[in-house]
This record gives structure tokens, sequence and C-alpha cells, in this order.
């Protein structure tokens, strides 16, 4: 009768080790599984409302403005409070000023863009470099293609592409802020944690618009390319995207 066979106390040990260790990495595999779905549904549920919001803000609108062609008045929109800022010009021989804002906008390259809030602040700092720049008022559909197309994050101070929206929830999940249709919201409405949100955002970095600049030297307003540009940005960006 052959004899049982012994397995060394400190083999069994291992075993057990081992068991413990696949076990609880299942677990958390099952978990982060669960997790994720939860994750998911959320996820959805803001895009179709955040989508509702759009649509109902459109229809408020356009009806708004039928109401004043009706009454035989003009509708004028409320101020936005949304500007992209696309550096057009180098900065050479240019005043520390000039030099200081731009960083302070992080317009570091030629091309680069960033979404800026409207404020007293703001507007002057962006006067002190307006022959340098191009920026207006992005609409929706702007701020979508830019995050999707051409959004990179800051996470561990790199320069991150946004292929997940775990990248996003892990450095402003805090905020509330877990997926892209949420940054995207966040930085078209300029909600509470918009500062954070452009933050993580790194400065955009376009092309040069299809069919190139014009004069850069000259204003907008007299055919050229710099300065405010109001709701055409989007025409530029198109170009750049």
């Amino acid at each position: 009768m052959a004899s049982k066979q012994v397995i060394p106390a400190s083999l069994a040990k291992k075993q057990a080790t081992a068991a413990k260790v696949e076990a609880a990495r299942q677990e958390a595999a099952a978990a982060d599984k669960k997790a994720r779905k939860q994750s998911r549904r959320e996820i959805v549920k803001r895009a179709a409302k955040y989508d509702a919001e759009y649509k109902k803000a459109d229809a408020d609108l356009i009806r708004l403005k039928r109401q004043a062609k009706k009454a035989g008045n003009a509708y004028v929109a409320a101020e936005p409070n949304l500007v992209i800022l696309i550096r057009i010009r180098g900065i050479n021989g240019v005043s520390p000023q000039v030099r200081k804002v731009l960083q302070l906008f992080r317009l570091l390259q030629l091309n680069n863009a960033v979404f800026v809030r409207i404020n007293k602040a703001t507007m002057n700092m962006i006067r002190i470099i307006e022959p340098y720049i191009a920026y207006g008022y992005p609409n929706l559909k702007t701020v979508k293609e830019l995050v999707y197309k051409r959004g990179h994050g800051k996470v561990s101070k790199r320069r991150t592409p946004i292929t997940d929206n775990a990248i996003i929830e892990g450095v402003l999940g805090e905020q509330g802020i877990i997926c892209v249709e949420d940054l995207i919201h966040e930085i078209f409405t300029v909600g509470p944690n918009f500062k954070a949100a452009t933050n993580f955002l790194w400065p955009f970095k376009l092309n040069t618009p299809t069919g190139g600049w014009k004069k850069k030297r000259n204003h907008f307003i007299e055919g050229g390319d710099y300065g405010n540009r109001e709701e055409e940005i989007n025409t530029l960006l198109r170009r750049m995207i």
C-alpha cells in the first residue's frame, strides 16, 4: 500500500498564501467590474441630462427671439462668460508684460488654445496680449470637438491623452467630474469647478488653419487675424482642429 504523500509545511503555507491572494484578486476584480458597470450607467444618465439641458436652452433662445420679434423688439442675448484664446504670433522683441500674461494663460507655443472665464480681470489681461491672439466665444459643438479630438489631461504633471473616463475621474472625481461629458458641461456652462476643469486640460495644440493666416498684424475687423472674432472663432477652429 502506497504511503500518503506529506506536503512540507513551508509549501503548504505558500500554497495557502497564494490561494488567499488569488481569492482577494478575484474579489477585487468583481468589485471593480461592478463599480465600472454602475459608473457607465451614471455616465449615460448624466449625458442624457446634459443633452436635455442643452436642447432646452436652444429652445428657450428661439422662443425668446420669436417673442421679441412678434413684439417688434430685438432680442439681446446675455453676455457670454466663456472665451477661447488662440496664440497666433511669437513673442520675439515684445515687452515682459506681454510675455508674462501669455505665460499666465499657458499660451507657450504658436497655435496653443485655452478656455478662459470672462471677468474684468481676464478681459484686462486679454487686452494686453490682443495683438498676439485670436479669440472669441466657442459654441457647444466646438467645445466638444476640441475635448474629444484634441483633449489631453495633466496627470502627474504629464500630458496624457484622454482615452478613458477613469483618467478624468482620477483627477477630478472629488469635484464630481467623472467623464468627458461632465468635463464638457463644466467648461461650456462655466460651472463652479471651471478652474479645476481647465487646469486639468493641457493647452490644446492645434494646426495652422487650412489655407493659412491672412495678416497676423492686422485686426480681424480690418481683414486680419488677431483680436475678437466673437462667434466667428468657431469657423476658425474648424480649420485648426
